[in-house]
């Protein structure tokens, strides 16, 4: 199967539960927390419980490629407050050596915020750095920025955040990005429609480029176009719409990443997978 459908389950009780209940709503992809995604630190995770999870992933059938563990979202590389920085930059480090450790080869994350209190490029240009930080001190796992809304102060909403940041990563083999499309509807990059579509993904081919494509966040939207509101929808009852999401899984541009729900109905999980597949 060229496309690979999951949704953000819980790892509540240990992380071999995200197996279980990805296996639960019949996806072949899926996301997951691996620390408590509210707190600075965690206690580590315990080889028995590594060993448990690595085995169990294989024995359900998941490949690793399609795992996306998301970090916390207290971490922001671009905070212009140095504590906040220092704090980001271990629980960021203690993210990636996770997913290392899980067998596991994408860490999700939302690039940062100014704050209103340093310059766009100033900012982006540190989120870089703190990039290299992390992938100086792991192997393996490749650094995956989500696009945002746009809410407020945090960058990453238009593509041209995206790639200033992937310009100042060392080592572009383990930078990528994941399109969340409630997102980027949000932020201005109206999918609704089929000439919307085309434009918005061939602008990402120009700015950013599909080589750096390493996974999408399905999901519609409770607001319009350009209303930076970050507000997910079921599939089908937001602004988006079904027609964007079954054009999606007709493009061979959108095969072989994990393609990931969040919409906010975990009932409709296994239904929304279904039809989604349906519309290959």
């Amino acid at each position: 199967m060229s496309k690979h459908i999951g949704a953000h389950v819980s790892a509540g009780g240990g992380v071999c539960n995200a197996i279980l209940n990805a296996e639960a709503i019949g996806a072949d992809a899926f996301a997951l927390f691996t620390r408590n995604q509210r707190s600075w630190t965690s206690k580590p995770l315990a080889q028995p419980e590594v060993h448990a999870f690595r085995d169990l992933l294989a024995e359900r059938g998941f490949d690793p490629a399609f795992v996306l563990p998301h970090d916390s979202y207290l971490i922001n590389l671009g905070s212009p407050d140095e504590a906040t920085l220092q704090k980001s930059r271990a629980a960021f480090l203690d993210e990636m050596s996770r997913a290392q450790q899980l067998g596991l080869r994408l860490l999700n994350f939302h690039p940062g915020s100014h704050l209103n209190r340093m310059g766009e490029e100033e900012c982006l240009d540190q989120i870089a750095r703190e990039i290299n930080l992390a992938l100086e001190q792991t192997e393996g796992v490749t650094a995956v920025i989500e696009n945002t809304a746009g809410q407020g102060s945090n960058l990453g909403w238009r593509f041209e955040h995206l790639a200033r940041i992937i310009e100042g990563v060392e080592n572009k083999s383990r930078v990528g990005v994941c399109i969340d499309t409630c997102h980027a509807m949000a932020a201005g990059y109206d999918i609704s429609t089929e000439m919307g579509y085309n434009f918005t993904f061939d602008e990402f081919e120009r700015v950013v480029g599909f080589r750096y494509l390493r996974a999408m966040h399905l999901n519609d939207s409770k607001k319009g176009a350009g209303s930076h509101v970050d507000r997910h929808e079921s599939l089908g009852l937001g602004a988006i719409g079904q027609d964007c999401f079954a054009r999606l899984m007709r493009d061979a541009r959108f095969d072989g990443i994990p393609l990931i729900l969040e919409t906010p109905d975990p009932i409709r999980w296994p239904d929304e997978i279904k039809w989604l597949r349906s519309q290959q």
